[in-house]
């Protein structure tokens, strides 16, 4: 399902929507975007790849691309709040410095203060692992098992200050096996994440969502 209209500005191939993508680890959802953005008459680019952790296995994914990347991690000098803002705001420089409009969070395994949100509204999406607003949190695949449920999926939302609460923009369903375990059902899910994922953000770009109206 598509429940949104909201956009940057109409972008092209020609001129597309210049994009972050924020990662933590593995970046086999990055990876799935970039091989998407190959496609010549895409309409939204990855100007840079963030990563709060240096050595994860998506910097090098990132590269092999030709993608810049850039390594911002926490400060060890700074405590709490304060470390937090500190780390948004040298996130936001590189943000600046790639003049982006879009960001995509990937894996990313921070939550974003309630600040840098609203300076970035309607302008961060994030996909989840579940059929929201059913099972958020890091664990999605353990809950939804426990639950029992025959169904699970997963969510394309725009970020707001709480946890998996923003905005749905679209969503894919799977069927949940009996025998399905978190990794057996983290595999099915992933797939059609590596889908939805391009093509929100092409609707994104584009500022036309009807193309996601499907189950």
């Amino acid at each position: 399902m598509a429940t949104t209209t909201k956009q940057s500005r109409v972008a092209t191939s020609s001129n597309p929507l210049r994009c972050a993508i924020l990662i933590s680890g593995s970046g086999s959802g990055m990876q799935a975007m970039l091989e998407h953005q190959q496609n010549p008459n895409c309409n939204h680019i990855t100007t840079v790849v963030v990563s709060n952790k240096p050595a994860v296995a998506g910097i090098q994914r990132a590269q092999n691309f030709d993608i810049p990347v850039e390594v911002v991690e926490l400060s060890s000098n700074l405590q709490g709040n304060e470390r937090r803002l500190a780390h948004e705001i040298a996130i936001e420089q590189v943000l600046q410095d790639y003049e982006v409009e879009l960001i995509i969070l990937s894996g990313y395994m921070r939550l974003l203060s309630a600040e840098f949100v609203s300076r970035w509204e309607s302008k961060i999406i994030n996909i989840h692992p579940s059929l929201l607003p059913d099972f958020p949190g890091a664990h999605a695949h353990r809950d939804v098992i426990a639950a029992g449920v025959k169904k699970s999926g997963c969510t394309v939302h725009y970020v707001d200050a709480g946890m998996d609460t923003g905005e749905i923009i679209a969503q894919c369903e799977v069927e949940v096996a009996d025998d399905d375990t978190e990794e057996t059902l983290a595999l099915k899910v992933k797939q059609f994440e590596h889908i939805l994922y391009p093509l929100v953000i092409d609707a994104i770009a584009s500022g036309d969502f009807s193309s996601l109206n499907f189950g």
